[in-house]
């Protein structure tokens, strides 16, 4: 057997407003254990989305995002997963646009790898990847890369964004995602995801 693997994703201050953050559900990072009630958790982030952007919910307001808050942590985030999911969204009742975030101990030679973990040279891309350096606040050189893939059964095309790190000082490779068919919202919030790539940093228990 290995040695262990302790590292974990640490968040450094993200601006609240347009992100909920649901750290790993595993019961291992820090101060966060698996919620028993993932329901009132996130009926309770509603109610603060609400109070924290001074907004009027109505009479349904809060129940609409306590919902979907539900809905994503569920399906994206079940017990036992250990990423951090984040959601973003303008407005409490926008659908969020998830992002996760992910590490694991690094294997292999730092460019390859950075390739394959950020699907560099992914042969079903319509078109060939976007790929540039990305310098980290706390995580240094790594890679992203943008790619547009088809989706069976749909028209639409699925735009993919992933970051990629090898931190050598910790033996760790970090991974952070999205995708989504709706463009125009990638677009919208590229500026806040690449603000939180610049806020994944790493903890050592």
């Amino acid at each position: 057997m290995g040695e262990p693997f302790y590292p974990v994703i640490d968040i450094e201050y993200i601006d609240p407003y347009p992100w909920t953050v649901i750290p790993p559900r595993d019961g291992e990072v820090g101060p966060f254990d698996e919620w028993d009630d993932i329901r009132s958790w996130c009926r309770e982030e509603a109610e603060d989305l609400w109070l924290d952007r001074e907004l009027d919910p109505g009479p349904s307001g809060i129940d609409f995002v306590a919902n979907t808050l539900t809905r994503c942590a569920e399906s994206l985030s079940p017990p036992g997963t250990d990423h951090w999911l984040f959601l973003h969204r303008d407005h409490p009742t926008d659908m969020p646009l998830p992002v996760l975030a992910a590490i694991g101990p690094a294997s292999g030679a730092r460019d390859e790898t950075l390739r394959a973990i950020t699907l560099a040279d992914d042969p079903h891309a319509v078109h060939t990847p976007v790929v540039r350096r990305f310098k980290s606040r706390n995580l240094g050189e790594g890679m992203t890369v943008f790619r547009y893939l088809p989706q069976e059964g749909s028209p639409h095309l699925l735009a993919c964004v992933r970051y990629a790190w090898r931190v050598e000082e910790h033996g760790a490779d970090v991974v952070m995602w999205t995708a989504t068919e709706d463009v125009a919202r990638v677009m919208e919030a590229s500026q806040d995801v690449e603000q939180l790539a610049h806020s994944l940093a790493i903890y050592v228990p």
